[in-house]
């Protein structure tokens, strides 16, 4: 996590109490990881909505979004390969989000209750942050390995906003300072 100074914009190093720049007292801002999630689950919806792969097979072309490909690998019997783009690119970017609003929602409100389990919360988004990029990932692989005159695979929209979600979610938990959780709880003991 950084600060932001609010007087003279300079990025500073998450530990410091004053701008290096200007001198300015730093705070700790929740409104950056909120912003920053709000912006990711703008974009999880049209990485739902549009397609994210077009396969192009001699003279037929067909378009995916997420949802399709998943229920299309579940129709050819492919059940863990449709269980793994299910999790990586449904439930647990839904997952996410809810646990980044829970944890903003609770670091805003000074809330006392389950600091374990709320830390427990943030290193499982931690650790999940990195294969949310397995969707964008595959599309990319895909795209530059089938190329011939027969087949391609061409990464659409839905494969861009499904690449800024991933982005901003992983910086909406690199933002949010988990030492927030409970430091009032803390000072009133």
């Amino acid at each position: 996590m950084y600060k932001i100074c609010k007087k003279c914009g300079a990025v500073n190093k998450k530990d410091s109490k004053r701008c290096y720049r200007c001198g300015f007292k730093l705070d700790y801002d929740i409104n950056l990881s909120l912003s920053l999630a709000i912006s990711g689950l703008v974009f999880y919806i049209p990485a739902n909505l549009y397609p994210i792969i077009q396969t192009n097979k001699f003279f037929s072309s067909t378009t995916n979004t997420i949802i399709d490909g998943i229920f299309l690998l579940w129709q050819k019997g492919d059940y863990p390969i449709a269980l793994i783009v299910f999790f990586a690119s449904v439930l647990i970017p839904i997952l996410k989000f809810i646990i980044i609003f829970y944890l903003i929602f609770s670091i805003k409100t000074k809330s006392c209750f389950f600091i374990s389990f709320k830390k427990k919360l943030y290193k499982f988004i931690k650790v999940t942050g990195h294969w949310s990029l397995l969707d964008v990932f595959v599309v990319v692989v895909l795209s530059g390995l089938i190329h011939s005159q027969s087949v391609s695979i061409i990464p659409q929209k839905g494969a861009l906003f499904f690449l800024l979600m991933v982005i901003f979610t992983i910086f909406s938990s690199m933002t949010l300072d988990i030492s927030k959780l409970g430091e009032e709880c803390e000072k009133n003991q």
